[in-house]
């Protein structure tokens, strides 16, 4: 045991030269980790596996044999061998990793959801339920609750909240309008027309919205800040630019979020002002058949003659 100690020993020792070489060449070929810089073949093949191949020989004096052939071919196929399986455990810490991150980022997503939905509901705002599809609901509805869906799919509540707006006033619009005119006349089925027209148009910039989310959904921007606030000695300048790139991703898919939820604040706003336009007409006709002076005046003759129809005794 001891006679193959020091030769898994002496073998380490004589294989760190060669892919110390190989990795100044080309870190790729003698690194299995993620991102490969010449400072980490530096570490591992100048001090890290010397160190190991060191305290295996110390060790192995105890025997008092000397080294073995298997020992020797041992120690010199180790670092070939153990790449591959290093590389697979990195493979299986990663996916375990993003398992995780996923799992906290659909919990956080729907405690987001959860008290968007309550903020809403306070707000006297009508929410739409992403497991089930609204009753008797229209075209536009049934697209708003897709699109909300997809942006829920992507864990972005914070913009599925845009839907549940949208959807109000676009119910609310529809109301007035059928409080103010008769659903078979022309004026109520252009109108409508265009409220409706003014929804599609911001369910299709939800959809878009969702579809540029997806895009960073498998970012993980605070492990990459992390990484990123290492000391540089630690990062190679191929990996810190790496990730530096994936922050700028990050950042412009943000603001290109932010300028299409700017275009549904102003399909809102114009639902808005749609409401208050058709709530003010008077498509009522007047109850009273006299101007209210006119009838406060007779009201007022009335009762001063009023004592001219007492019956005489």
């Amino acid at each position: 045991m001891f006679g193959f100690l020091q030769g898994l020993a002496y073998g380490l020792f004589v294989s760190c030269l060669p892919w110390l070489i190989i990795g100044l060449v080309d870190p790729r070929l003698a690194l299995p980790t993620e991102a490969p810089s010449r400072l980490h073949v530096l570490l591992r093949y100048w001090l890290l596996v010397p160190f190991i191949a060191f305290i295996v020989w110390v060790t192995s004096l105890w025997g008092g044999f000397g080294p073995s052939l298997g020992g020797w071919l041992a120690g010199l196929v180790a670092v070939p061998a153990a790449m591959p399986l290093e590389r697979a455990w990195r493979r299986w810490r990663r996916a375990r990793r993003e398992r995780e991150r996923l799992a906290r980022q659909q919990a956080l997503a729907a405690e987001q959801q959860a008290a968007l939905e309550r903020q809403a509901r306070a707000q006297g705002l009508a929410v739409l339920d992403p497991a089930r599809a609204p009753a008797d609901a229209d075209e536009v509805v049934l697209a708003l609750w897709e699109a909300k869906g997809r942006l829920l799919a992507v864990g972005r509540p914070d913009l599925a909240i845009l839907a549940d707006r949208i959807y109000s006033r676009h119910a609310h619009v529809d109301e007035v309008l059928r409080s103010k005119f008769d659903a078979r006349e022309l004026t109520f089925e252009r109108s409508r027309g265009l409220v409706g027209e003014v929804s599609r148009t911001a369910v299709d910039t939800l959809n878009t919205m969702a579809s540029v989310a997806r895009g960073i959904v498998g970012i993980d921007v605070d492990d990459v800040r992390r990484r990123l606030a290492r000391q540089p000695t630690l990062m190679g300048a191929e990996e810190r630019q790496a990730l530096t790139r994936r922050l700028e991703l990050v950042e412009d898919t943000e603001r290109r979020l932010r300028e299409l939820g700017a275009r549904n604040e102003a399909a809102i706003t114009a639902l808005d002002d749609a409401a208050v336009a058709v709530a003010a007409i008077a498509t009522d006709r007047p109850r009273a058949s006299l101007a209210a002076e006119q009838a406060l005046a007779d009201l007022r003759r009335f009762a001063e003659r009023a004592h001219q129809y007492g019956r005489a005794p």
